[in-house]
Order: structure tokens, then sequence, then C-alpha cells
């Protein structure tokens, strides 16, 4: 019988996968299954600001892809990359909400609290139906840069 294996070192990058379908319980979802996995793997600090950006991007494919969502979650030390993918090849831009504003904070508050974030279109074959990928990034320690759109 093998022996069990030993947990990955903290310095030795690892990836989790979690894919749910257009549900709107999906983001709660995946923010109970990030907390879990960044604890476990020694990333307290980066748990708040994870599930802030990352509950903000499934909520996103929720409301405006018809179809399953994918998020990626990849350790590569020091930088924590998450990534969202849905059918809905339109990709989001950035807008500074007015303050009376219901809803459309989303990209904004990546903006403010990703270290970097971006997005690319998938080619028809990736998902079967196309679509995209928004992804972003926090570095662990340092102080995290504040973009001049949130100035």
């Amino acid at each position: 019988m093998p022996e069990d294996p030993s947990p990955t070192p903290f310095d030795q990058p690892w990836e989790y996968e979690i894919s749910f379908p257009r549900d709107p319980r999906g983001p709660w979802v995946v923010r109970s299954a990030l907390q879990a996995v960044l604890t476990a793997h020694g990333l307290g600090p980066l748990v708040d600001r994870a599930q802030l950006l990352t509950s903000e991007l499934t909520t996103n494919s929720v409301r405006y892809s018809e179809h399953p969502v994918r998020v990626r979650v990849r350790w590569d030390h020091p930088v924590l990359r998450v990534s969202v993918s849905d059918a809905n090849p339109e990709l989001p831009g950035v807008l500074k909400p007015d303050t009376e504003d219901e809803c459309g904070r989303g990209m904004f508050i990546l903006e403010v609290f990703a270290d970097r974030w971006g997005g690319f279109s998938l080619d028809e074959g990736a998902f079967g139906l196309g679509g995209k990928t928004v992804w972003f990034e926090l570095g662990l320690g340092g102080p995290t840069p504040v973009p001049a759109l949130a100035a």
C-alpha cells in the first residue's frame, strides 16, 4: 500500500478548480471553498480580498451568462491567481459607479483591490460555446498598490 503523500510545500505551485451551474448559490459555494483552500495552504492573509473579488466575478457570470461557470485558483509563490470563465464572450468594462447606483461596482472593486487583473476571450472550442475568462492576482507580502482609478 502506497504511503500518503506529504503536504505540498508552501513555495510549490498548486491549482484547484470548481465548476458550478448557473445558480445564484454558486458564488457562495465558491467563496466557502476558496476560504477552505487558502486557509489549508496557509494563505489566510489573502482570504478576505480573494473572496470579495471572486464573489464579484462569479456573481457577474451567474447574472450575465446562460451556462455553467468555472473557477480556477492557482498558487505560484508568492502570487495567487483566480480565474473565472463563462460562456458570455463580452468582456466587462470598469466604470466608476455613482454613489446612487445599486449595481455596477464589481469591476471597480476588482480595479481597486486586485494587485493585477485582466481578461480574454475564449475560442469556440474551449467551452464548446466560446466565452471569456476574467482573472485577478493577489501577491503575498508588501502593501497593496492603490490604482490611479481609485485615487
